[in-house]
């Protein structure tokens, strides 16, 4: 077996701009550069590059995500008319 195998090597998962990130997200730039600033998202530093995985997107977002609640349904005291 040679060292080009890849039988059993684990995918690369794929890593992402600023700004490819802040096209997922529907923002501009900024957004996702304030969130590395922050310490928010996961990201690496490839030399002078940073790149956001796309799983450390996907966790902020889904952190972020409030899901609906089985609240009673209110009943209008109002007047009939």
């Amino acid at each position: 077996m040679s060292h080009h195998d890849t039988e059993g090597a684990h995918p690369v998962e794929k890593l992402l701009t600023v700004d490819e990130a802040a096209v997922l997200l529907g923002t501009t730039s900024r957004f996702p550069r304030r969130l590395i600033a922050e310490r928010r998202i996961r990201f690496l530093h490839l030399g002078r590059h940073v790149r956001i995985p796309e799983s450390a997107l996907a966790e902020y977002v889904q952190a972020g995500m409030v899901q609906p609640c089985q609240a009673p349904v209110r009943q209008y005291l109002g007047q009939a008319s």
